[in-house]
């Protein structure tokens, strides 16, 4: 027997950008979804219902009192549909619509069935920045989010005004990689990724360090990520005033030869390794037992020792001595210039089955921002993504760890 298709119900309300649902259910259709779409009043002066019809093969919903005939007998369509869907999805979500979630109104086919659904909710936010940043917005958004309403975006780009600002929905293929995330979480069951994250320090007295503007934000979203989608998770973490999510088995490292140390522990376990950690190519020849003074005539030169290497040591050199090199090691490159000749360098340089690259800066890159990323793997083109959040990125990255992994190209799945 087959699995059974899964549903989604796609809210379509209010927004210019109600235009782009129309590519979130085609996506949604192409990745193997049952799309139903439900309208508001305010969505269907923006896209016709007819057009949605004509993507997904279905009546769409927009009055609260319409009648549908699964099988010849007459139900009332909203009711019927909240208890079929796996997900509602509300892609544009208007601040209007938000606020009408949160006062539990139904007085429309989306709302309705929001309201009687007991499937997950995501909402995908789409307005200016004055109405995004009003409080009254913000207070609806917390209430959402704490009834367990997953949220997609916004982000900040070009606005309807012609202004730019937060505000502007998530691109469609985010929005429905992150659909997926919840209809399918279980892509990764029964494999052991091992994530090593954040900063390393190398101390040079008792007060000073050597280190680097990573956060640790990238690791923490990826380790998330994948324990939501059934991985065995292992994050050997830097320094970082982050939270690791729970439940997730945690190692606190310092140094580079400390990380270095916690990931040849944990090899036996891993089947993927993914190196999101920026660590310190050099250390202080020797680090001082007492804070080195401005005055002392040593404190105008400071000699430096290289640190190992974590990833070519965990990719070619424990490959070329036959030991047990994970099946699936992957890289991050942060950049300054030329993104992918140099991912593309560091994949053959140090023996990786997949680079991720990123252009970083002092305002690009680092923290909880936007980033945009560029999957590199051998023998196929560059696959980009982004700007997006670090946990829509998460999501790109496990699924680029996936096509290397069973040897598809993104064309073949549908990217």
């Amino acid at each position: 027997m087959s699995e059974r298709m899964p549903s989604v119900l796609l809210g379509v309300s209010g927004s210019i950008a109600a235009y782009k649902a129309v590519e979130v259910a085609r996506l949604l259709g192409k990745a193997g979804v049952r799309v139903q779409v439900a309208m508001t009043r305010g969505g269907t002066e923006f896209v016709r219902p007819l057009t949605f019809a004509a993507i997904t093969g279905r009546e769409v919903l927009t009055d609260v009192f319409q009648v549908a005939s699964p099988g010849g007998g007459a139900e009332i369509g909203h009711v019927e549909r909240a208890h079929q869907v796996d997900l509602v999805l509300v892609a544009p979500a208007s601040a209007n619509v938000m606020a009408r979630m949160v006062a539990g109104m139904a007085d429309d086919p989306l709302t309705a069935t929001i309201l009687s659904t007991r499937a997950p909710v995501m909402i995908a936010p789409a307005m200016e920045s004055g109405m995004w940043m009003h409080p009254a917005t913000q207070d609806n958004l917390a209430c959402l989010e704490e009834r367990g309403v997953k949220v997609v975006g916004p982000v900040t780009g070009e606005l309807a005004s012609g202004r730019a600002g937060m505000g502007r929905m998530a691109e469609p293929d985010v929005i429905v990689r992150a659909a997926l995330a919840i209809l399918r979480p279980g892509d990764l069951t029964g494999l052991g990724i091992t994530i090593t994250a954040g900063p390393t320090w190398e101390p040079l007295d008792p007060v000073r360090i050597l280190t680097n503007r990573s956060t640790g934000a990238m690791g923490i979203a990826i380790a998330q990520a994948a324990q939501r989608r059934g991985a065995q998770v292992r994050l050997i973490l830097g320094p970082t005033h982050l939270t690791p999510p729970p439940g997730v088995d945690v190692r606190r490292v310092e140094t580079a030869a400390e990380m270095l140390a916690a990931a040849q522990a944990v090899l036996p376990g891993t089947d993927v390794f993914v190196a999101t950690a920026a660590v310190s190519d050099f250390r202080p020849q020797q680090a001082r037992d007492q804070k080195l003074k401005r005055s002392a005539p040593e404190a105008q030169t400071l000699a430096l020792a290289e640190n190992p290497d974590v990833l070519a040591t965990i990719s070619s050199a424990l490959r070329a001595r036959g030991a047990a090199r994970p099946a699936t090691v992957v890289g991050f490159a942060a950049e300054t210039e030329a993104v992918e000749d140099n991912a593309r360098d560091k994949l053959v340089r140090k023996g990786c089955d997949l680079v991720i690259g990123n252009l970083v800066g002092p305002e690009a890159g680092f923290g909880a921002g936007q980033t945009r990323v560029l999957a590199v793997a051998r023998d196929r083109p560059a696959v980009a993504f982004g700007p997006a959040l670090k946990g829509d990125v998460a999501e790109f990255v496990l699924d680029q760890v996936l096509r290397v992994r069973d040897g598809s190209t993104p064309e073949e799945r549908g990217a």
